[in-house]
């Protein structure tokens, strides 16, 4: 059976970034390979296996387009509310909660934010199918 071990976002700025989702998501620096033209960080923590690795190419001046097929990276956390918060005190700018239903039923509850290069990140309640 294959693992999945990790997804590839491109990035501009590599310090941003890494800013970003340490602040955002506590991950960190867990494997750092650097080449004269691109580098590549993968980041991870305590409670996954599973990495983001950060791209950078260097040299690239232009923003990279996400197209029409990106969609989101999702995560689960504990205590959605009190994220919520912490991501706007940090100036995040997450996007409103939102509640997903079936009739009366609570299937899950959410935000997304956006990371500095644009890429949308879900931020889920831990609770059913997303725990």
């Amino acid at each position: 059976m294959a693992k999945v071990i990790h997804v590839m976002i491109r990035v501009m700025e590599l310090e941003r970034s890494l800013r970003f989702y340490e602040q955002a998501f506590g991950l960190k620096t867990s494997h750092r390979l650097d080449f004269p033209d691109f580098a590549l960080v993968y980041l991870r923590n305590a409670e996954n296996d599973f990495e983001v690795e950060l791209t950078l190419n260097r040299g690239r001046t232009e923003p990279y387009t996400h197209g029409t097929g990106y969609g989101h990276v999702a995560v689960a956390v504990d205590d959605l509310d009190a994220e919520h918060a912490r991501f706007t005190g940090l100036g995040l700018e997450p996007q409103p909660i939102k509640e997903f239903k079936r009739g009366d039923e609570l299937l899950a509850r959410f935000f997304f934010v956006t990371d500095p290069d644009g890429y949308k990140i879900e931020v889920l309640a831990r609770r059913g199918h997303y725990v």
